[in-house]
């Protein structure tokens, strides 16, 4: 019956994680089922109970890495694997089984080579401010079609054979989606994942200032296009009252975002991570 299921590997990097880390492997218990499937948990500078969880699920495999290194971590389990097609999955989204198996056979004989699925934002329990700014993001068409932003994308093997090794970026999934052009990579009408928002301010400034870092470590000076496009794509989504004070909002943070705290100037780079929703 195993003929019946596609191949392929999922890759969870994973850092302290032990409050989400059973949520995101039972939802692949299915997959794990199929036995065509390697599920690679590679925990990170974990000082939780990540490993212990992790290592408690039949069928999935962990890979310890001793520095807290999301970088690491990928390159880790791809030694860990031989199987293709490969789906990087953030350790606090979920992913059901008809979702995988759509975005492997889009990928098996390399017609594509990167894809994710589509996704959904939860804000349950998120303050109206968060609310309002998902709510602008939502309606901006250009962030639905990247493979960033989900928590998820896959690679065929000629997909991962032009990425080679992931380079030491922050914004991995930014990073792969331009190796592609817009032929050779798709978001698929899949069931969604849900990537559960910030729940305060405080942590979404946080997600924000890490993103926005990470885009212009790999932007450089030719970010500004990318930018001035989405202020059009978001002003152009304005319909009433209420999306013109969503993408009011969401403006604010985007400034907030890209501001570096006086406090850190001259300190050591950290990341920035949303535990409000974990």
């Amino acid at each position: 019956m195993t003929a019946l299921h596609p191949s392929g590997a999922v890759i969870i990097p994973a850092h302290n994680e032990a409050g989400v880390i059973s949520r995101t492997l039972e939802a692949l218990r299915e997959v794990i089922e199929w036995g065509t499937v390697d599920v690679v948990v590679a925990c990170n500078g974990c000082v939780d109970g990540t490993v212990a969880i992790a290592s408690r699920c039949k069928g999935v495999h962990v890979v310890e890495v001793v520095e807290a290194s999301k970088t690491a971590a990928l390159n880790a389990a791809d030694q860990a694997t031989q199987r293709w097609p490969r789906l990087y999955l953030d350790a606090d989204i979920e992913v059901t089984a008809p979702a995988l198996r759509a975005v492997f056979e889009a990928l098996e004989g390399n017609r594509l080579l990167a894809a994710r699925p589509a996704f959904r934002y939860d804000t349950e329990g998120a303050s109206a401010l968060v609310r309002a700014y998902y709510r602008a993001r939502s309606r901006i068409p250009g962030n639905a079609l990247g493979l960033w932003g989900a928590g998820a994308y896959a690679l065929s093997y000629s997909g991962h054979e032009r990425l080679g090794t992931f380079p030491a970026l922050t914004g991995d999934d930014y990073y792969v989606d331009r190796l592609f052009s817009p032929r050779e990579k798709a978001v698929l009408a899949t069931e969604p994942v849900v990537v559960r928002t910030p729940r305060t301010c405080a942590a979404l400034l946080s997600v924000l200032r890490r993103t926005y870092r990470g885009n212009a470590q790999q932007d450089g000076v030719s970010g500004g296009g990318s930018t001035a496009r989405t202020v059009r794509e978001l002003f152009a989504s304005v319909r009433g009252p209420l999306s013109l004070f969503d993408a009011a909002v969401y403006v604010a943070f985007a400034g907030a975002g890209r501001r570096r705290p006086l406090s850190s100037r001259g300190m050591v780079t950290v990341w920035e991570r949303d535990d409000s929703s974990r």
